[in-house]
Formats: structure tokens, sequence, C-alpha cells
């Protein structure tokens, strides 16, 4: 039976934020060079058997691949001609010189990729180039967000094959360090008149989305969540299993399990499944989607 490591947010918030600068900067190389993707899926991490990867990205001499090997704790870069560049994760790299490094060791297989080189929406505002007091890498509790990272992308793997419309890939968004899936209902969706332009491509059509984060400011410790958007009428109404909850917030509302719950459940992954399932049902049946035709195996 699976079970879920302990990942109390103090005990690791350094590392934590020390890793989603580090990834921000590899999610930014990305952005810059991979195709666009609708609904800015072309600028998503994901979850690899050693760590985070960027996957293949094409490139003018074929193609090449970010990852972080978080059980030998190096990045590797690797290209489709059989090139590989890597240095050393740990205690004390700076976001300055892991940033300094990813560029000089690309720059040795003949990859320049231009990006913003600035923090966005991340805990710090100094630009990587800048940044010495981002430095912490707590091997054990990067060892432990790996290992939770793949359960949680396994359960989510398996919620996504439920599905028959367009979905997501199970993906890591680097700005806000969560692990995300959508499901789409098909229909276009009308955007907030003063919507950003990523607010205006991700919610281009309607969704329901459901993630895992390791704890922010707001929640302060690892949670499992769902949103309907644009959110229908009465949503919050609608039954979660115990002890997953409604929790309102700028007059949305989001369901949350939070993570140690799961975690101490006689079958976390069950817990998981049937709050996500209860999620998607909730917000398909308020906003009217077609949930027959939408399931897979039809029943």
């Amino acid at each position: 039976m699976m079970t879920l490591a302990e990942m109390p947010l103090d005990a690791w918030r350094p590392t934590k934020n020390t890793l989603h600068l580090y990834c921000q900067i590899v999610g930014k190389i990305r952005l810059a060079t991979h195709p666009r993707v609708n609904h800015w899926w072309h600028v998503t991490l994901y979850v690899s058997p050693r760590g985070i990867t960027t996957r293949s990205i094409p490139h003018d001499r074929g193609s090449f691949e970010i990852e972080f090997d978080l059980k030998d704790h190096k990045l590797m870069m690797r290209t489709s001609d059989g090139r590989i560049e890597d240095f050393a994760l740990y205690d004390g790299l700076s976001v300055a010189d892991f940033y300094g490094s990813v560029f000089a060791n690309l720059a040795k297989l003949g990859i320049a990729p231009e990006i913003k080189a600035v923090p966005y929406e991340a805990p710090s505002k100094t630009p990587f180039a800048d940044d010495r007091e981002n430095k912490s890498y707590d091997k054990q509790y990067v060892e432990r967000f790996h290992q939770t990272l793949v359960a949680v992308d396994d359960i989510f793997e398996e919620f996504r094959g439920g599905f028959t419309g367009k979905s997501t890939p199970v993906h890591l968004f680097w700005h806000s360090f969560d692990l995300a899936l959508t499901r789409f209902s098909g229909k276009k969706a009308p955007v907030r008149p003063d919507a950003g332009l990523v607010e205006r491509e991700a919610y281009s059509h309607e969704v329901i989305s459901f993630g895992f984060w390791f704890g922010d400011d707001n929640v302060p410790a690892p949670a499992f969540y769902s949103y309907t958007a644009p959110e229908p009428a009465g949503l919050a109404e609608e039954p979660l299993p115990a002890p997953a909850t409604w929790q309102e917030a700028n007059g949305s509302h989001m369901a949350l399990l939070m993570y140690d719950d799961a975690r101490r459940a006689s079958d976390p992954r069950a817990t998981v499944l049937d709050f996500l399932e209860s999620a998607y049902l909730a917000g398909a049946d308020r906003a009217k989607w077609n949930v027959a035709d939408l399931r897979y195996p039809p029943k």
C-alpha cells in the first residue's frame, strides 16, 4: 500500500524556497525554447523517476533535456547527439551560482537561451544572478520532496485516465510550485475584461483543475486542491468526503484535502482519488458538463 512521507513545511521551507527558484530558472529556459502549446502547457516541468525534468526540448541541433537528478543530487543536461554536462546540487549552492552554472554548461552544448532572469510569483524578488541568500539544500528533505512528487504524480495519472475529454498532462508549474492536472469541458469561457495575458490563455475554456502543493504563506501545510473556473453557482454546497472542505478566498471556492489527513488515512491513494472524483463531480454537475459522455471507461 502507498505511504506518503512527512513534509512539515517549516522543517524544510528554506530548501523549498531554494528549489523553487532553481526550478524557475530551468522552467524559464523551457518557456524560452519550447514551441508554444495551448494553455501554457509548453512552460511546465514533469516528475521523473529520478527527479524533475523538462522532457525533450527541440533545438536547432536536435533536442535537449534538463533534469534535476534528486537521487545523485546533480543537474543533468543532455542532448540528442549524446553529449552530457552536469554539476552538483549541494547545501550552500546559491541561486546565483546555480544560475551561472546552468548557462555555462548549456553554452558548452551550444545552447544559449535568453530568459527574463528574475523570479515570477516566487519567494524572492532578487534577480537570479544576484541571489546569494537562497542557498539551502537539505538532501533528506529533497529526497522526501521527490518521493512525495512521485506518489502524487502516480495518483494523478490514474485519475487522469478516467476522462475522455481534453486534459492536460500531469505537470509541475514552476511559478506556483504545484503539481497540477486540468480537465476541460470543451466549451469556451468568458474571461474577465481585466485579465492579464497568463489568465486569458489559461482560462479561455471551462476547466476543473486539481493539484497538490507543499504549502505557502496562505495555506502553511501541504494540501490537495480543486477548483472550477468559471465557478458555477452553488459549487460549495456540493458534498466532499470528510475531512475535505470548501475554502473561500477572494469570492471563489476551492476544495481542500490536507496532505497529512490523506497521509494518515488507512488507504491514502483511495482517499485522494475519492477527493479528486468528488471535487470533479461537484464542479461538473453544477457547471452542467456532460459527465456520462466524458467518463472512461463508459458505464
